[in-house]
């Protein structure tokens, strides 16, 4: 088979692998989209490595067709040859086949295409663990959401949205390139200060619950003043520095929470419990037109290199995403 690899000067080549061998718990999966995370760049600069026995190659999620199934895979589970799946992975989604084990694996949503639903386990299963396992959100909380132009932004904000969360989220662009996403408040952090706006809303009596933040920087420690009692920040990723200075005092007086958390860092039984959950909460309100992928652009397979600098230049408000077999 073909997947995509990382030449040593660090572009990327279609080329020649072996065909993966499945083990007797794994499914064998002909992958007919594959959706792009900031994670594959990372992954492709080697700060990012694949977890132990999983493909060399990136690609977090896909969705396809399972042509081959072990035996205990097909003794301890409902899937057959033949399903149409997406799937959480460790890594390979860049390829023809990948095999996944038999519980990493969810069917793909009524209404939705294998594009969009390529779109959706790293996405929502990210979301799902940030709003609810982390952020332990309920309705009426007020929810902040940095990047709000960013893939996983475009799921969190209808998630959040769909249970009745109030939603505040930045941008760098246009703050009409995110309407359709449903945020309450936008802020562009060109012209506004992010801080100042917290202040206001907690004057108001609308202070931050729960954050979710993939930028970090100065801007975390100047906006923690401004969040409620019991805040839980949840830091994703520090895409503004890895750096920033915090009143210790503020934090032990409200009670607030800075939590770490990555999806990829989990346990296979946490991420099969996780998709679980969103196959029993989140399913039923994808197929009722409630929450929906949001796919910025799709490119073939042999155009991963255009994909990544898409997100490189952090043009895109929501997925990209590769067709690997139409």
């Amino acid at each position: 088979m073909k997947a995509i690899l990382v030449n040593n000067d660090k572009s990327l080549s279609w080329a020649n692998v072996p065909d993966p061998a499945i083990k007797a718990e794994e499914v064998l999966v002909e992958i007919h989209a594959a959706a792009l995370n900031r994670a594959d760049l990372m992954q492709r600069e080697g700060d990012y490595p694949p977890p132990p026995g999983c493909p060399e190659w990136m690609g977090l999620e896909v969705a396809g067709i399972i042509t081959q199934m072990g035996e205990e895979a097909k003794a301890k589970s409902k899937w057959k040859i033949g399903d149409k799946v997406c799937a959480l992975l460790g890594g390979g989604g860049y390829a023809e086949y990948v095999s996944v084990k038999y519980d990493m694996l969810m069917p793909v949503p009524e209404n939705c295409t294998m594009t969009e639903a390529a779109a959706i386990p790293e996405a929502f299963a990210t979301a799902y663990l940030k709003l609810f396992v982390e952020g332990h959100a309920k309705k009426g909380d007020t929810l902040l959401v940095q990047a709000g132009a960013s893939g996983l932004a475009s799921v969190v904000i209808p998630m959040a949205k769909a249970f009745g969360l109030r939603v505040i989220t930045t941008v760098i662009t246009d703050p009409a390139s995110v309407a359709h996403l449903g945020a309450d408040i936008v802020v562009d952090t060109r012209a506004e200060s992010l801080p100042e706006v917290l202040k206001h809303e907690e004057i108001e009596g609308r202070a931050v619950d729960i954050a979710i933040d993939c930028l970090g920087g100065q801007n975390l420690g100047d906006c923690l003043p401004y969040v409620k009692y019991g805040c839980r920040w949840i830091v994703i990723a520090a895409l503004a520095g890895v750096n920033t200075t915090i009143d210790l005092k503020n934090i032990y007086k409200k009670n607030i929470r800075i939590v770490g958390s990555t999806l990829r860092s989990r346990t296979p039984e946490m991420k099969a419990q996780i998709l679980s959950e969103l196959v029993k909460t989140i399913w039923p309100k994808i197929e009722n037109g409630e929450i929906k992928p949001t796919i910025y652009k799709t490119l073939p397979i042999t155009e991963a290199e255009e994909a990544h600098a898409i997100l490189k230049r952090g043009e895109n408000v929501g997925k990209v995403v590769l067709t690997v077999k139409e």
